[in-house]
């Protein structure tokens, strides 16, 4: 995973800060922080991230493609533009559905 955050008071054309790569999953970090993260992520054919449950309420924006997103066993569809909040405490994963991108936001304070 990529651990370098975006250069600051710079524009980016976010969809073209990460690439797809054949077989894999791309994480790319914009900004990390203690109080949460963004990051970029790339899913080529066939390849999700598996299930999971995270203490923090998680925002997920396409910004290429669609997805399907599986929130305690709940499928929603998601289109180039659209995005979803992941509640905290919530089993949920990304399954494969042809190539896509995404943003993914977390903020980790008010669940102290």
């Amino acid at each position: 995973m990529e651990t370098s955050e975006l250069e600051k008071s710079k524009a980016h054309i976010t969809v073209e800060i990460i690439e797809y790569v054949p077989n894999s999953v791309v994480i790319k970090t914009i900004l990390k922080k203690s109080t949460g993260n963004i990051t970029v992520m790339s899913f080529d054919s066939g390849e999700g991230l598996t299930e999971k449950t995270s203490p923090f309420d998680t925002f997920a924006q396409i910004i290429e493609g669609n997805a399907e997103i599986v929130i305690d066993g709940a499928s929603i569809f998601l289109q180039i533009g659209q995005s979803i909040i992941i509640p905290a405490h919530k089993s949920n994963h990304i399954k494969p559905n042809g190539r896509f991108k995404m943003i993914s936001t977390v903020i980790k304070s008010g669940y102290e």
